[in-house]
């Protein structure tokens, strides 16, 4: 696409450039922030005064164009837009300064039904040497809304801290994350490693100890074993990876005469914040079960369910994802999709509607769905995407936190205790929000 710009020279007494605006709900939540917005009969809309920034922008990047500089303007907003109202945009030459090189231009904005929105003089110092820009399509942003978790943050401010075993922080983003969520009254640690290692951290990285209990252990192996036994005694209700390896912490979790296991298969469950999603999106299983077999997905299933109930999510929609939406011998995670669903129609899986296989595509996307012709009470407004195997479910996640930008926590479920169980790469915001995760869930097993 290219956009050549218009000199001062070229612009006309009474020349016109109009064009029409689609207002989508990217818009209406940028606006929002700036101008404010209001709920009316589940009608979004914001003032008319957002309008300013598409009569600006249109004069900036189309009329006169690149190389154009606003340089006042005494704009009047009328009304409020709508999700879905098509704009009228009109800019009018109505005059023109030689010396400055100044054009002013008479704003008109108009909404579907004739409603005029807003109006008024744009002064523009127009360009005097030709430009034109090149692009393959018109630019789009993006709007992170992180709404989410801070919905999660503000649920957990109303609860007490959850007395946590943190196991063996020893070093800085582990003992960071775990003081962080203790000062923001998460949690209630215990740290559970080498003495030494864990204070010469906190000394190197200025973090004070104060009032912290520290439960020595001789190496990583060790502190696991101990955070493990902190939580089957009930002195801690929720247990935190450190600076060790997962494998070497889950062993312990699932060890069948000293561990955490319970009748549940235990399970991993990412909670995704996804800009372009509307909606919370829970993944699984994407750091524990390597390949499972039908019971183990039944299993996972339902503990994603039990999440989203925590989380707020009365009947949470399933999608059991494959790379087809039909069933076939060839593909067994269709089979298990199929399955899986009709375990639902008995009653084995509960509090959710299920459905599946559907390509995630259709899992996300109505239009996906709709082009596909898929009927289902879940394509495109899936709550929680089951993933038929780690490779699938790990790949998934990560593209989503970065291609997509997405904001994650990970949650271990299935347990005796809720586990947080962070990468390495992990983030302390990630961190936190695990950890806000935990408590909600270690709170509802009380």
């Amino acid at each position: 696409m290219s956009v050549e710009n218009l000199l001062f020279a070229d612009l006309q007494i009474g020349q016109q450039y109009h064009r029409q605006h689609l207002v989508r709900r990217s818009d209406i939540d940028m606006l929002g922030m700036m101008a404010g917005k209001r709920d009316s009969e589940g009608l979004v809309s914001v003032p008319a005064i957002g309008i300013f920034l598409f009569l600006t922008a249109t004069a900036i990047n189309s009329f006169p164009g690149p190389g154009s500089l606003i340089e006042d303007h005494q704009l009047q907003a009328h009304g409020w837009i709508s999700e879905d109202d098509i704009l009228s945009l009109t800019l009018t030459v109505s005059s023109k300064d030689e010396a400055r090189k100044l054009v002013i231009l008479d704003a008109h904005c108009e909404n579907q039904h004739g409603e005029q929105l807003c109006s008024g003089p744009i002064h523009v110092l127009a360009p005097t040497t030709s430009q034109r820009s090149e692009y393959a399509e018109a630019p789009q942003f993006t709007l992170r809304a992180h709404h989410v978790f801070a919905n999660l943050r503000a649920k957990t401010d109303l609860l007490p801290a959850i007395p946590t075993a943190v196991v063996h922080p020893c070093d800085r983003d582990s003992l960071l994350s775990a003081m962080l969520a203790a000062q923001e009254k998460l949690i209630i640690p215990i740290l559970v490693g080498p003495e030494a290692k864990i204070r010469a951290v906190a000394a190197a990285e200025g973090i004070s100890l104060l009032g912290i209990r520290i439960v020595g252990a001789e190496h990583s192996h060790n502190s696991a074993q101990k955070a493990v036994e902190l939580c089957r005694t009930g002195e801690a209700q929720a247990l935190m990876k450190g600076s060790l390896h997962t494998d070497e912490m889950m062993s312990e979790v699932m060890c069948s005469a000293t561990g955490l296991r319970t009748a549940r298969r235990i399970s991993h469950v990412f909670v995704m914040d996804v800009p372009a999603y509307e909606r919370a999106l829970l993944v699984t299983d994407a750091a524990i079960n390597i390949a499972p077999g039908l019971a183990a997905k039944a299993d996972i299933t339902q503990n994603a369910i039990d999440l989203a109930h925590i989380l707020g999510i009365a009947c949470p929609k399933v999608a059991l994802l494959s790379a087809v939406e039909t069933v076939t011998d060839k593909m067994p995670s269709t089979m298990d999709a199929a399955l899986l669903c009709k375990m639902a129609d008995r009653g084995q899986i509960h509090g959710a509607i299920l459905d599946g296989p559907l390509a995630f595509d259709n899992a996300i996307s109505m239009a996906a769905a709709k082009t596909k012709k898929i009927n289902s009470p879940v394509a495109g407004q899936a709550d929680i995407l089951v993933v038929p195997d780690i490779e699938s479910g790990n790949m998934l996640a990560k593209q989503m936190s970065y291609f997509a930008a997405a904001d994650s926590a990970g949650i271990v479920l299935g347990a005796r205790v809720p586990i947080v169980l962070t990468s390495r790469a992990d983030d302390v915001k990630t961190r936190l929000a695990s950890a806000a995760v935990m408590v909600l869930v270690a709170h509802a097993m009380r």
